[in-house]
């Protein structure tokens, strides 16, 4: 079998590609100068490693040799993995749209030998089907266009370097409060559906960070719309068949309107980002199902997601054997083969198995329907029995590259769920994977890499690497109170305001300013899948400020808000993340715990806090309020009468201090 020049890399992704006939390069410097020297177009191919419609179209086409002695013929093809360079496929994502295309993955692009997109697509048949082109016809109508009307290609980049610049500036300023924080959240509602959860229509993505600023907005009005908006979601997602009911942890998304049938790929920041809010809201309606899902989450990923020592993969794949959710799905001859009589007709009941399937001849395991609401305490066995059958099977593929931004997602969200379950061994998992990170993930230059994988850590990190990096050191120094994390939290501030900040228009740039191999620096704006990484960076910020006491942080995250503020009135349900940060700076909240970290006293202060459901409340554990900055509302603050106290503050000021556990949570309830 043969290889390509992808067999050098480390992306399970591009291995994937190794022994396709197509010549790919990986993208970089030698790719691009072949480019130039051959006068050929790119041909540019984005996706990841779990994508179902990326090996679709890899079988169709790219293991294809006729398809691909064309490829090669017309082309320089270069393959990214979106996932180690979220920049670049930013950038063409962004490009796309622009052509009035929907994005997603794969994404194929055309480029000239200078990067410069002039056209493009996603999947692309081998023949003609679904209202598609061929893709060998693309192929050669792309080519003939390039070589016999450089004026029209010329035109083409023009125009989208030109959309693409005007993009990446910061839409301004406009006025804020907390009132229209909280009208944008009941103008949300209009787009949810109160049935089955979610937003209205198919696909249903789970969207977190949106509900998480629905929750947070019905904690401050009680607006019960909100909460139900929220809880219905969850409820939904937590039954649904986007859940994995035998090995736990959540789906990417659902194919229809009632989260029955999923895309199987499990992505690890899906997974954080529903353990972060399954927590805030297990906190304040003590739900079992939610609590359930949580310690299931959590198994799951340190069973069968840890990957270099400690930290954690990024995906597991939707296929096996070739077939999408083989690996998830039952007959239910299957079951009746492992369970007793009794056993499997009460499983097939509660987890809606039918005879004849109920997705292609399968069933995939959910309880959204009227059976399906029982107690399932009784079938643990039962369940046990049917994943360790499970785990015989040919398992999906697993992308075990470290990626800094999801890592430090899935650490704070971890992080979060220790402090409010008291699960010392989930927060040593998150302290480790954060020193995982630091290990193996800094470089030369002492700034952080993007990806890890078999060892290597070579890419340049990205805006949310910073983001979700000072989140999750700020989560893991609330807890424990180590200064080094702190120390982090600000040395990476620095890090992205040197090299990521728009001097001219405000606002960070999703790329480092010596980034040699991007052609237009994106900016961050809108929520997608995950939150922006300026929405991100504005929290960041604002809970460093609240950390510190250093007016420095406070300012600059208001410097992100101001810049892109004007955009919110047309944008709210993609710019939830801004208006988070946002509130945080309107309604500055923190409890300072002030004592011997180890004293019991401390600690049952620490239990009343964790148990309470605040919104963007920050906590602050020291020792000596004295070893905080004079900026700080808590500097100076002590013991009383000789216990550890509690100081509730509210922008600048503190309540006199708390020793009572009790008292602590009473005050923590009041509006």
């Amino acid at each position: 079998m043969s290889f390509n020049r992808l067999a050098a890399e480390t992306s399970p992704y591009l291995l994937q590609h190794a022994h396709n006939p197509v010549h790919w390069w990986a993208w970089g410097a030698d790719a691009l100068a072949e480019a130039k020297a051959a006068n050929k177009p790119i041909l540019l191919s984005v996706g990841y490693s779990a994508c179902h419609w990326c090996h679709v179209m890899a079988h169709e086409s790219f293991e294809d040799e006729g398809i691909a002695g064309l490829m090669n013929h017309l082309f320089v093809n270069i393959k990214v993995d979106r996932e180690e360079r979220p920049d670049l496929d930013a950038l063409y994502q962004n490009a796309l749209a622009l052509m009035g295309q929907h994005g997603g993955w794969p994404l194929t692009m055309f480029l000239t030998p200078d990067a410069e997109p002039f056209w493009g697509g996603t999947y692309f048949p081998a023949t003609p089907r679904y209202g598609r082109a061929a893709f060998p016809d693309v192929l050669e109508g792309i080519a003939h266009t390039f070589h016999k009307d450089p004026e029209k290609i010329g035109h083409n980049v023009e125009r989208i370097r030109g959309a693409l610049e005007q993009m990446a500036r910061s839409p301004g300023p406009m006025g804020l409060d907390m009132e229209v924080v909280d009208l944008a959240a009941t103008q949300c509602l209009r787009l949810i559906d109160f049935e089955d959860g979610g937003t209205v229509g198919a696909p249903k993505f789970p969207q977190p960070g949106l509900f998480r600023f629905l929750w947070h907005s019905y904690l401050r009005t009680g607006n019960s719309s909100l909460k139900d908006a929220v809880t219905v979601t969850l409820d939904h997602i937590c039954q649904g068949g986007i859940y994995d009911h035998l090995g736990g942890g959540f789906m990417r998304y659902s194919t229809d309107d009632i989260w029955l049938v999923p895309h199987f790929e499990k992505m690890l920041y899906d997974n954080a980002q529903l353990l972060s809010l399954l927590t805030k809201v297990w906190k304040h309606t003590g739900s079992p199902l939610y609590r359930a899902r949580i310690f299931e989450t959590v198994g799951w990923l340190l069973r069968d997601m840890t990957a270099e020592g400690g930290a954690f993969a990024a995906a597991l794949d939707a296929d096996s054997e070739g077939e999408e959710g083989l690996f998830y799905t039952w007959t239910s001859e299957e079951i009746s083969a492992l369970l007793d009589l009794e056993t499997a007709s009460e499983f097939c009941k509660l987890y809606g198995v039918q005879p004849h399937g109920n997705w292609e001849g399968r069933n995939i395991l959910h309880r959204n329907h009227p059976r399906g609401g029982g107690d399932d305490s009784g079938l643990a066995a039962a369940k046990a029995a049917l994943l360790a059958e499970r785990d015989k099977r040919v398992w999906p593929g697993r992308d075990g590259k470290v990626l800094a931004d999801w890592n430090a997602m899935m650490i704070a969200a971890l992080a979060e769920a220790a402090l409010a379950f008291d699960r010392p061994d989930w927060l040593a998992a998150a302290e480790h994977a954060f020193g995982i990170i630091i290990e193996k993930m800094t470089r030369p230059d002492g700034r952080p890499a993007h990806s890890l994988c078999q060892g290597r850590a070579e890419t340049a990190a990205v805006l949310d690497d910073y983001a979700w990096l000072m989140l999750a050191a700020l989560a893991l120094h609330e807890i424990t109170a180590r200064p080094d994390y702190l120390d982090r939290a600000k040395a990476w501030a620095g890090q992205v305001h040197a090299h990521h900040w728009d001097e001219t228009g405000g606002g960070y740039f999703h790329s480092a300013g010596d980034a040699t191999d991007v052609v237009i620096r994106t900016k961050p704006t809108f929520d997608s899948a995950v939150p922006s990484g300026n929405g991100m960076m504005a929290e960041a910020l604002a809970r460093l400020w609240l950390a510190t006491g250093d007016e420095a942080w406070r300012e600059r995250a208001n410097a992100v808000i101001d810049s892109f503020a004007a955009a919110i009135p047309e944008q709210i349900p993609h710019m939830t993340s801004l208006l988070e940060a946002f509130s945080i700076l309107a309604e500055p909240l923190q409890v300072v715990i002030v004592g011997p970290l180890d004293d019991p006293g401390s600690l049952a202060l620490l239990g009343a806090f964790a148990a309470h459901p605040l919104p963007a409340v920050s906590l602050l554990r020291v020792e000596d309020g004295a070893s905080l900055a004079i900026g700080h509302p808590a500097h100076g603050k002590s013991l009383a009468e000789g216990k550890a106290a509690a100081y509730i503050c509210r922008g600048s000021t503190c309540k006199a201090p708390v020793t009572d556990p009790q008292r602590l949570a009473a005050l923590l309830s009041e509006k």
